[in-house]
């Protein structure tokens, strides 16, 4: 039993001694040094010019489409509203042919609505793209200039003094990198 103590006991004093001997830095790591910065995506493709003046491009491509679609919902209700009024007094015949015809325009309806959102989202995405490319390039020219070692984007929280998102909105907004 005493030879089982002396053997925990040497085992520690080596442990405890192998500790010790490592290198201070090597049981902390050394704080993070470094310069970083933080973009918020979603601000920019909210606020920059370039983001907007795509927004109205997208609306006016679509605006037509919509007017379309707002005029046959509007035909749809007619049609609903017409047929709850009368279907008691149309005959069983009329009344089915009515049904129909509402299941018919509602079917094309819901086609058309689908086939719309489909597009405006692959257009939207398209244009969003583009600019989030130019704000891209934006921000590794402010990257070199200012000598940033990283900036992320879209972090869950980011200090608003690493945050240089207005920056990147103003040289999108000129078209060129920002002065120092």
């Amino acid at each position: 039993m005493m030879k089982l103590k002396l053997r925990l006991n040497s085992f520690a004093l080596a442990a405890t001694l192998s500790c010790a001997a490592l290198p201070a830095g090597a049981q902390t790591p050394p704080p993070l040094s470094g310069k970083f910065g933080f973009v918020n995506t979603e601000r920019i493709l909210r606020e920059a010019i370039p983001a907007q003046r795509a927004q109205k491009k997208i609306e006016a491509e679509f605006k037509k489409r919509d007017e379309e679609l707002a005029k046959l919902a509007g035909e749809l209700k007619k049609l609903q509203e017409e047929l709850e009024k009368n279907a008691v007094t149309m005959s069983e015949t009329q009344r089915r042919n009515k049904e129909r015809d509402f299941g018919e325009l509602n079917r094309d309806f819901q086609r058309k609505q689908r086939e719309f959102r489909e597009d405006l989202n692959a257009r939207r995405n398209e244009e969003l793209a583009q600019v989030v490319q130019q704000a891209n390039g934006v921000i590794r020219q402010i990257a070199e200039q200012e000598k940033y070692d990283i900036i992320f984007q879209d972090a869950v929280f980011a200090s608003p003094r690493i945050d240089i998102t207005e920056k990147v909105i103003k040289a999108l907004e000129a078209g060129k990198p920002p002065a120092k």
